[in-house]
């Protein structure tokens, strides 16, 4: 069972959440925060595997309570839900340390994929923001990241396309039509071979080889 703790400071937002969530069977919200002092003072009381993080409330902001959560409780997978989806939200939620980030638009199933995705340590991201952060980093730092001597095969090159799509492992072998433990076996193999420690700097990555999303994406 992934133990969710919901941070928001509208009610009508939480009891929305909070009634998505208790509808999967493997999900279990343990806890609701209507603002940052009270999600890190939660958090230190029911340590939850997964915090579904607002940003902008009163007092303490979600990217300072995302700080100290993950200061005192790194194993916490905090993932940002909110409206403010641009630049000024997104790099300091990351530097804060979140494991992923979405758009408050996301359809409900693609927001409890992303809270199992998170409580299984991978990162969480709404397509077209991952598309930004993946655009930001090549311009800044352009080049190949793979070692030359180590190509990558062509089923790689193709579940890399689809990570950086910020595909799911699930959805990768649908497409593909391969089964989930070939995924995780090709994505364990791309990030050896890349240097990626997680999903995001494998899109990154792929960025940086030109292997980017689907123009559909």
């Amino acid at each position: 069972m992934i133990r969710v703790l919901l941070v928001d400071d509208q009610q009508l937002v939480r009891a929305g959440l909070r009634m998505l969530c208790t509808a999967a069977k493997d999900i279990e919200v343990v806890g609701e925060a209507e603002h940052g002092q009270r999600a890190v003072t939660l958090v230190d009381q029911l340590v939850p595997d997964v915090v579904l993080m607002d940003l902008r409330m009163p007092g303490v902001d979600g990217i300072t309570a995302t700080q100290r959560i993950l200061a005192a409780h790194p194993a916490v997978q905090v993932v940002v839900l909110t409206t403010f989806d641009d630049d000024e939200h997104l790099y300091p939620a990351l530097r804060a340390g979140a494991r992923g980030f979405l758009a408050k638009d996301t359809a409900p199933e693609a927001l409890l994929d992303g809270v199992r995705r998170a409580a299984a340590g991978d990162s969480p991201f709404s397509p077209h923001l991952l598309n930004r952060v993946v655009r930001r980093a090549v311009a800044a730092e352009p080049g190949p990241t793979a070692r030359p001597d180590v190509p990558l095969t062509d089923r790689e090159r193709e579940v890399l396309a689809l990570v950086a799509e910020g595909r799911s492992n699930t959805e990768i072998a649908e497409r593909l039509y391969i089964a989930v433990t070939t995924v995780k076996t090709h994505v364990a193999s791309l990030m050896s071979k890349t240097g990626g420690r997680n999903r995001v700097q494998l899109a990154v990555a792929a960025g940086r080889l030109g292997i980017g999303p689907s123009p559909d994406c």
